[in-house]
């Protein structure tokens, strides 16, 4: 059943789908599209949403990516379980779910989708959403988002699937801290982790370089998933329960 609360003009549609090319069991994922321009003071009292007072300061791009994101998260939530509610900002800036859920929310140019789940089912739950870098950008960055054996892989690459290979890197590392952090409670950033392989159906797997906990240490490997969608390349990590 869909939540029935209006949805503002910024943010006018929300979909229930599955864009990534592996289905997991007890997920749901919602997204929407949004327009900074469209945004007005009402929308949020009009959605039910009360914005943060640090989203309150901010420029019109980021209350309406914070609101086109919550929607989701708060349609994704009445799917899975029936309840209304609105994941809060919590100190570590990472939304707070309530307690035997997990999630993740991410945004895009003009694009804003979340994801939840049962804890039970999943641990932990990592998505982001990037706009595809071009080439020359591409090329220009990464060294900074790229591991020495990933700036070695990607030499073997050109054109269209070297630009694709840096998007996905920083996506899916993304996508890795949004699911492993809520589960270690550190933080870790791109050097810590390298893209081992993906292959053109969408699947990745990851390696970590460093120690988290006992149980994710250095070497331990992860599998994840993407697609391209709507002009955005989207990710995902999910670590089952």
């Amino acid at each position: 059943m869909t939540f029935t609360a209006p949805l503002p003009a910024c943010c006018p549609e929300l979909q229930h789908h599955w864009p990534l090319p592996t289905p997991l069991k007890g997920v749901v994922l919602i997204s929407g599209h949004f327009d900074p321009a469209q945004l007005t003071p009402d929308d949020w009292a009009r959605s039910g949403i009360t914005p943060p007072p640090s989203i309150q300061r901010s420029v019109a791009k980021r209350q309406a990516e914070f609101l086109a994101g919550r929607l989701c998260a708060r349609e994704a939530l009445h799917r899975l379980d029936g309840r209304l509610y609105v994941p809060a900002i919590g100190d570590d800036r990472a939304p707070v779910w309530p307690a035997g859920l997990c999630g993740s929310i991410t945004h895009s140019t003009g694009w804003a989708a979340a994801i939840v789940a049962q804890s039970g089912t999943w641990r932990g739950l990592g998505l982001d959403a990037e706009t595809l870098l071009p080439e020359e950008r591409a090329l220009r960055l990464a060294g900074e988002i790229l591991t020495a054996d990933e700036l070695q892989r990607l030499h073997a690459l050109s054109g269209d699937q070297a630009a694709l290979g840096v998007t996905l890197t920083f996506s899916v590392k993304e996508a890795l801290f949004k699911a492993l952090y809520p589960i270690v409670g550190k933080r870790f950033y791109f050097e810590d982790a390298q893209v081992l392989s993906w292959s053109a159906d969408g699947q990745v797997e990851l390696q970590l370089l460093c120690d988290l906990s006992p149980e994710w240490h250095h070497g331990k490997r992860l599998q994840g998933q993407f697609a391209l969608h709507d002009e955005h390349l989207l990710s995902l990590v999910a670590v089952a329960g």
